[in-house]
């Protein structure tokens, strides 16, 4: 019998569930229990003594276990209760934790920041932006900024690490708007050759104090000033939809130029197909306009490239859930597509091989 009890309350322990399932539940550990009892060995329908010596053993019986069922029920309810409150509790911390992490992640950069700006004379201008767009200056702190909105340096290496291997064979590599050098990090461990510029100084004095080779420039007075094909590759994250359209052609046309003969561009960009990649679009006031792939793709062809392709990137996690009706999970897969896409993408251009 203390082998039956102890198999009821492992039942009942296991994860008791609410309204209509907790009755199947007990009911099956009900069945589990009836197994066990000895009296129900031998079912005897008949009126004799042994069957109602049996009936009335077995209502004894029930009448027995089931107050003690009932009871772990309530104790049960108690217990889920109280994991329930812990379990929301300790969500809320773990999001508080990292709430926290990420603020230390970004005062700490911008003490490192102010650390490593250049003395007066140094290597960066004491302009904080050379910048030729308008609205350039329109944020005060820009390095806080990036820091806030993109992420932690960690966080940025690790998803521009996809485009290493796009330059293996590009060296000497130009990242334009390198920021705080995050790609020129990931290029100097592959061992590619890469240099950066970017317009604001205090991104570049971050760069400069990670040994890198990194200069304050305008990019499109950076690029005029490089000789026809010197380049091998050109990466430019987060950059083009900073860029008037004017701008934006110019510096395409300039990027073609300087790539030589089967030279790569990368340009990743938010993706204005996704209304949560929007937000962050918006979020900027130094952005000028948000860029269709398509008509990124059809201006770097009309700009010199010959070969073209998109790559869309980083998904959100979050998706709707499809359920098993075949008409509800395509719309649902279709929700998902629109409400959920891509939060970026890449263009990557080629210039034109090499006559033989």
């Amino acid at each position: 019998m203390d082998h039956l009890f102890e198999r009821l309350r492992a039942e009942l322990r296991r994860g008791v569930p609410t309204g209509d399932e907790r009755g199947a539940e007990f009911a099956s550990v009900r069945t589990l229990a009836e197994r066990f009892w000895p009296v129900t060995a031998e079912r005897d329908a008949g009126g004799g003594p042994k069957g109602i010596a049996k009936r009335v053993l077995r209502k004894l019986m029930r009448w027995y276990v089931e107050p003690m069922a009932g009871d772990q029920r309530v104790f049960n309810d108690a217990v889920l209760k109280l994991v329930d409150a812990l379990s929301e509790r300790a969500d809320e911390t773990g999001a508080a934790r990292a709430h926290a992490e990420r603020l230390l992640r970004e005062l700490e950069e911008r003490l490192v920041r102010v650390e490593r700006r250049a003395p007066a004379g140094g290597a960066v201008s004491s302009a904080p932006t050379v910048a030729a767009q308008p609205r350039a200056a329109a944020v005060p702190d820009y390095f806080a900024y990036e820091s806030r909105m993109r992420g932690s340096t960690e966080s940025v290496r690790e998803r521009q690490r996809v485009y290493v291997d796009d330059f293996r064979a590009a060296a000497p590599v130009l990242d334009i708007g390198c920021g705080r050098g995050e790609l020129l990090s990931l290029l100097r461990d592959a061992g590619i050759e890469a240099r950066g510029i970017d317009a604001d100084a205090d991104m570049v004095a971050y760069a400069q104090g990670e040994g890198l080779d990194v200069q304050q420039a305008d990019l499109a007075e950076h690029l005029d000033s490089l000789p026809d094909g010197e380049l091998g590759g050109i990466f430019m994250a987060q950059v083009v939809e900073h860029l008037p359209p004017g701008v934006l052609v110019h510096t395409f046309e300039l990027a073609a130029a300087k790539l030589r003969p089967g030279g790569v561009l990368v340009a990743e960009t938010i993706n204005p197909l996704s209304p949560i990649a929007l937000r962050n679009y918006f979020a900027d006031l130094t952005h000028a306009q948000p860029l269709v792939p398509e008509t990124l793709e059809l201006l770097a062809r009309q700009c010199g490239f010959a070969e073209t392709e998109l790559r869309f990137l980083n998904e959100p996690a979050e998706r709707l859930t499809e359920l098993d009706d075949p008409v509800i999970a395509a719309n649902v897969r279709r929700l998902n597509e629109l409400l959920f896409a891509p939060l970026d993408y890449a263009l990557v251009a080629r210039t034109p091989a090499a006559a033989a």
